[in-house]
């Protein structure tokens, strides 16, 4: 598949770092959906894998690729022509509203269970631990960690999007139970869930504090963790340029 400088597209979408496994090929879609058939979408990816993955999709179901184009910010575009009507795309969109993530857990004994996802596994503690130094990661820190990455990784890819190159991201987050004693047993009334939970992104990247800020307000509202967790408990994001 070689380079076209002259390709032009009645339409486009972005994928930025997402790979076709994860997401991109129902955005594609999407964006294709409403084109003649005939016409052209430039799709732009900065992720490696797309430029294998894309034209092995195309082959399948039909479309024309017609070539790429090197973008800005380690980007490239793909220029797909349509070949026609999706027909499942309603069907495989719904599908995707309503997937179920399952999980299986098994316990190991003591303080300790061993939970299977996917083809992946890890082991968690007891529920919350107040030992620095407890050889396993608690349930708690475990929920902690999933609204932080879930808040990075959603920041990174939608800075991806736009073609804004983050250098160093981190995030900080804390968070104290409404009553631990009530898991302790040692009160009754109350809720031992979590609390005010804050976190704080600390981002180096090609864009300035508004721009920045306006990106992790969208990440923040499209996020499933976060948005599961506003249900039930305060969340405090802020931003803090690097």
């Amino acid at each position: 598949m070689a380079d076209e400088p002259n390709l032009t597209a009645a339409a486009m979408c972005d994928g930025g770092d997402l790979d076709c496994g994860s997401g991109l090929l129902l955005i594609i879609r999407n964006a294709m959906n409403p084109l003649p058939s005939g016409q052209v979408l430039e799709v732009r990816s900065r992720e490696i894998s797309v430029k294998e993955d894309l034209p092995a999709w195309c082959r399948l179901v039909g479309h024309d690729m017609l070539g790429t184009k090197p973008g800005e910010s380690g980007s490239t575009s793909y220029f797909i022509r349509k070949k026609g009507a999706d027909t499942i795309l309603k069907q495989d969109l719904e599908q995707a509203k309503n997937f179920v993530w399952r999980a299986r857990v098994r316990g190991k004994g003591g303080m300790e269970a061993q939970v299977f996802v996917r083809n992946h596994s890890f082991s968690v503690g007891q529920p919350a631990s107040f030992d620095t130094a407890d050889k396993a990661i608690s349930a708690v820190e475990y929920l902690l960690g999933s609204v932080g990455a879930c808040i990075a990784v959603g920041f990174q890819w939608r800075a991806s999007q736009r073609g804004i190159v983050v250098h160093h991201l981190e995030v900080s987050l804390q968070a104290r139970a409404k009553d631990i004693l009530v898991y302790l047993g040692l009160e009754d009334a109350g809720s031992p869930g979590l609390t005010d939970v804050r976190a704080v992104v600390y981002a180096d990247a090609d864009a300035d504090e508004t721009v920045l800020t306006e990106l992790l307000s969208e990440t923040l509202r499209r996020s499933p963790v976060t948005q599961t967790f506003q249900n039930s408990a305060v969340v405090q994001v802020e931003l803090r340029k690097v």
